[in-house]
């Protein structure tokens, strides 16, 4: 089967990045550009542009063109952010991924919430049972990459600093120590699937972009789950590196 004109002109302007010609934060020959050197149509050059945007290799600002993506996906150590020497040293979980690049929380909200039924089945309380709730954005070089809304039980943080913006040096894992409650197990779910107007809105994300849902749940030796974590990242901007023994 002959591949369509678009996919071979996207595989055309893939290459020229690849080799350098066009590097981040290039403009990228636009539609009329397309349509000369390649003798095809409007819609064919407008659909090779959104193959690379859809990959996350460009994207798309409105009124000037479309530019090759500055940033670099940020490398997500998945076992090592958890481990009890991370967060027990004081450190942020996120530390762990971020090295010296730059990456902040710029939106925190903590109220409490009565759980929905999933949420409530998880923590193992009684449906509707009063949760805490906390609400962040990330943002790594200055763009949103990821909203992430941590749940626990209302009965257990109460007046700790967990109720509170900052949680201290370690996060809510260190904290959830201090309480007696600290996590050792966690499991991670993920899924994805394409964004939500609020998520287009919050994450900032170009047309076509895909989010990357990842909940966790923390246990504790006794097998208690103390927190839901549900997390929605940019597909773009994250790498998911698992590392462990056969």
């Amino acid at each position: 089967m002959t591949e369509p004109k678009y996919r071979r002109i996207a595989a055309a302007l893939k290459d020229a990045i690849a080799a350098g010609e066009y590097g981040p934060g290039d403009r990228l020959p636009g539609e009329n550009d397309l349509m000369a050197a390649h003798g095809v149509a409007r819609m064919t050059a407008r659909q090779a542009l959104g193959v690379l945007q859809s990959e996350g290799l460009a994207e798309a600002r409105k009124g000037a063109g479309v530019f090759v993506r500055t940033a670099s996906p940020l490398r997500r150590l998945s076992i090592q952010r958890l481990a009890r020497r991370q967060w027990g040293s004081g450190n942020s979980v996120w530390a762990a991924d971020t090295a010296d690049r730059d990456l902040v929380v710029d939106q925190v909200a903590v109220d409490e919430q009565p759980a929905h039924q999933r949420i409530a089945a998880v923590l193992e309380v009684a449906p509707a049972a009063p949760v805490c709730v906390r609400r962040r954005r990330y943002v790594l070089d200055g763009e949103p990459v990821m909203i992430s809304t941590s749940y626990l039980p209302t009965a257990l943080v109460a007046g700790s600093p967990i109720t509170r913006p900052d949680t201290g040096p370690g996060g809510t894992y260190a904290r959830l120590k201090d309480l007696g409650y600290e996590p050792v197990r966690f499991r991670e779910e993920i899924r994805s699937r394409m964004p939500t107007a609020e998520e287009v809105a919050r994450l900032a994300l170009p047309g076509g972009t895909p989010v990357m849902l990842v909940c966790r749940t923390a246990f504790t030796a006794r097998g208690d789950a103390v927190e839901v974590n549900e997390m929605v990242m940019d597909a773009n901007a994250y790498v998911l590196e698992y590392d462990f023994e056969a």
